[in-house]
């Protein structure tokens, strides 16, 4: 009988009620600020580090999980007698993460060949952030918990993936470009004329599609976005930050625009937040063919 386990790291941002009732394993990133190191979702909440990333003036920076650290975790998982792990990783073009994991389970097998017959070890990466393979993570786990099979699993959440969107407004830029995500100078003409962008996140870019004038026109110009984009009936999940009136606004227009509810609230945590910053909003979606 095959035994599952489902994998991602914790910039998926997936509910901790997820992690706890359908057993998902998160690999939880470390977060360095102000000459202080965190271990995010364990040691610091996504309120904590808003608050310390609104104090601060210097920029977080994250570190990525080592071969060394993979390498260990295949053991802990060969150990406990799993048959199959499917882990989904951030962004490789992100985060270095995914590739140490891909390097880790080569050396893992070359040094364990007995392995290969008893645990196979499926790495996916997440080619986006947080809810757009979050939400594909849970709906994963949901699936082993029901017994289906890792093949089934597998190919639900490749073709999620691989239509995965967001739509994202940010309603300052400051954050961003402390990060180095766009010029300092952009984002300070940005916020002087009231100009905010709309970020287009998919198949590992992040494009600034378009840009709306005033906080006001993010909601509705990000649900004419959804509604135009979106493949028929598909579940959709609101990605969030420190504001929960907004997230309540973008709910609602969003219904408005499709004619029912989302699936999910996803709040982004301290990995997306170091470089978005805590005042974000948006809808990730699986996407037309």
């Amino acid at each position: 009988m095959r035994k599952i386990l489902i994998v991602t790291d914790s910039a998926s941002d997936i509910p901790e009620t997820a992690e706890r009732e359908l057993g998902i394993r998160v690999l939880c990133y470390k977060v360095m600020l102000d000459e202080k190191e965190y271990v995010s979702r364990r040691e610091l909440d996504n309120k904590s580090f808003y608050a310390l990333l609104a104090e601060s003036g210097s920029v977080p920076t994250t570190a990525q999980i080592t071969p060394f650290q993979f390498s260990a975790l295949y053991q802990e998982y060969r150990e406990e007698g799993y048959t199959d792990v499917i882990q989904v990783l951030i962004n490789a073009e992100a985060s270095a993460t995914y590739q140490n994991s891909v390097m880790a389970l080569e050396e893992f097998y070359q040094e364990h060949p007995e392995a290969r017959e008893q645990i196979r070890i499926h790495t996916l990466e997440g080619r986006s952030y947080t809810a757009a393979y979050g939400y594909a993570v849970v709906e994963a786990a949901k699936m082993a918990k029901a017994g289906r099979e890792p093949e089934e699993i597998l190919a639900f959440l490749q073709d999620w993936l691989e239509h995965s969107r967001i739509y994202a407004g940010l309603y300052t830029l400051k954050y961003a470009a402390r990060s180095g995500r766009i010029p300092s100078v952009a984002a300070f003409v940005g916020d002087a004329i009231g100009m905010k962008p709309i970020m287009r996140i998919c198949d590992h870019k992040i494009t600034t599609k378009d840009k709306v004038r005033g906080e006001k026109a993010i909601v509705p110009f990000v649900a004419k976005k959804v509604k135009a984009e979106i493949a028929e009936g598909a579940p959709y999940i609101i990605v969030y930050g420190e504001n929960e009136e907004d997230r309540e606004q973008m709910r609602a227009a969003a219904e408005e625009a499709l004619g029912y509810p989302p699936a999910e609230y996803y709040q982004i945590g301290p990995i997306i937040a170091t470089h978005a910053g805590p005042c974000v909003l948006g809808v990730v979606f699986k996407a037309k063919d």
